[in-house]
């Protein structure tokens, strides 16, 4: 669950990047996709230890 919010969260932050830096549609794309996967690997990998030290 908190892998999904993060990527959602990380692609919302990329566009948001992308459409502040000036980029058009393609850009903004390319940001939330690149910037959904960083935070989904950091999701998973903090659900991973979380998960990890509580079993």
């Amino acid at each position: 669950m908190i892998v999904i919010i993060a990527l959602f969260f990380g692609a919302a932050l990329g566009a948001f990047k992308a459409r502040k830096r000036g980029g058009n549609l393609a850009d903004m794309l390319q940001y939330g996709a690149v910037y959904g996967m960083i935070f989904g690997i950091l999701g998973l990998f903090g659900t991973i230890i979380t998960h990890r030290m509580l079993v």
